[in-house]
């Protein structure tokens, strides 16, 4: 095999195929071809071989046996232990010129992952974060938690942004009811901005019985497109308002929060300040982490073949339709409902896949450059955590997950921890 590396991250591998070979592909093509051909006087897959090549030429099986010498020379084009085959080759070669019993050449030509030139990776300078947790950020959380619990009690007066509305609906476009526009003993809190622009607002002021007509303007990107920026108008009736009334924050409070070894506001205090302190330490240390690799991969240099970026956008666009599959929605109702448009999810899926490709590349680099390595104990330890994780057998996790793959994943998990380990804060 000859190796020669072009230009665009390509390697061209070219092979010579010798007589012996091409014949054993030959037989191979032979056997699979035959089971469908019929011919008068023998049963359908029992024709001979002379008798084939005579009624269609030997010709007839050259790209089926070529595809099967190829099959086994393209694995000994991704063993080569210099380059690391990505995506789908092109091969060259002319079937027609293939000559039976003469030795000819085979050129596949593959890209391969690109080779990263590092910048600085070691003892990167990061700004440390403060992740100080003060008396008032302590007393806010608690005040949210003691809000966040309070109950629903019915009120007598007008809605106020944050009451709780209890009312009936149905919706009209150009004065015919519309799919999906009808509902009765609707509950919404009112600012929570759970229904189109404007409509909560318009409700503001409204009492129990009073019945209303809404006029609103569907968005223009709505994910119901005979609806997409058309006004409508919404006929309510108001049946009943709700207020939250807080808990007051006492030991009687606490207790009823049932955390374990908490009975009272001042342990209540202490364990609320210790979880803060946790969860902005946490915060602070992902920020950190963060713009640490956000400047090793940018002062590196690679070129990152399309087919890498294309495979990564594949898998990150399956993973996202699964999403939505789990919840029951179509792509563009998943889509609406996070804000983002078909468009903007293009663009934001392309960006997000080039960033990983990226990043897992620099990594390799660093692994490779640092000479880190996975031991067996380290791969069977990462199969452990997976089948606790998941409730199944480590035999089963194997079948789904091969050693290399574990492998690699340790060996990154390395790299990461090299590089923010020999971080300096400043």
């Amino acid at each position: 095999m000859k190796v020669e590396q072009t230009k665009d991250n390509k390697v061209r591998y070219t092979f010579d195929v010798t007589p012996e070979e091409f014949e054993h592909g030959l037989d191979h093509a032979f056997e699979h071809v035959v089971k469908d051909v019929e011919l008068k006087g023998f049963r359908k897959g029992k024709v001979p071989r002379n008798i084939y090549e005579t009624k269609f030429g030997v010709e007839t099986l050259y790209e089926d046996a070529l595809n099967h010498v190829l099959h086994h020379k393209y694995h000994e084009a991704q063993e080569h232990p210099d380059y690391e085959i990505v995506g789908q080759p092109d091969i060259d070669v002319d079937v027609k010129s293939i000559k039976r019993g003469e030795t000819f050449s085979v050129s596949i030509v593959a890209e391969v992952k690109p080779e990263v030139t590092l910048g600085a990776y070691k003892g990167v300078e990061i700004k440390k974060i403060d992740a100080t947790v003060t008396d008032e950020d302590v007393a806010a959380e608690i005040k949210k938690q003691v809000s966040q619990s309070g109950q629903l009690e019915p009120k007598d007066g007008v809605i106020e942004l944050g009451d709780t509305a209890i009312f009936d609906f149905e919706g009209f476009l150009e004065g015919v009811p519309f799919e999906g526009g009808k509902a009765e003993n609707h509950s919404l809190e009112i600012g929570s901005n759970q229904f189109i622009p404007g409509f909560e607002e318009q409700m503001v002021g409204m009492k129990s019985g009073e019945e209303k007509d809404i006029n609103v303007k569907f968005p223009e990107q709505y994910q119901a497109e005979n609806l997409a920026g058309k006004e409508v108008v919404f006929k309510i009736k108001l049946h009943e308002v709700k207020a939250k009334v807080e808990s007051e924050l006492n030991d009687e409070f606490v207790q009823s929060l049932k955390k374990e070894g908490i009975t009272t506001v001042e342990q209540f205090r202490e364990a609320t300040k210790k979880e803060l302190e946790e969860k902005r330490q946490a915060d602070a240390d992902n920020q950190m982490t963060n713009e640490l690799l956000t400047k090793v991969i940018d002062g590196a240099n690679v070129e990152i073949p399309q087919v890498m970026i294309d495979e990564e956008i594949k898998q990150a666009k399956a993973n996202v339709e699964q999403q939505a599959k789990q919840y029951g929605l179509e792509m563009d109702m998943f889509l609406s409902m996070s804000g983002v448009t078909p468009e903007q999810f293009e663009v934001q899926i392309a960006e997000e896949s080039k960033k990983r490709v990226q990043t897992t590349l620099v990594i390799e680099a660093i692994a490779k450059a640092e000479g880190l390595s996975a031991t067996e104990a380290e791969v069977n330890e990462k199969y452990e955590e997976l089948a606790k994780r998941y409730n199944m057998p480590v035999e089963e996790v194997k079948k789904y997950l091969p050693a290399n793959i574990l492998t690699s994943d340790v060996v990154l998990n390395k790299a990461y921890k090299f590089v923010i380990d020999s971080a300096v804060k400043v």
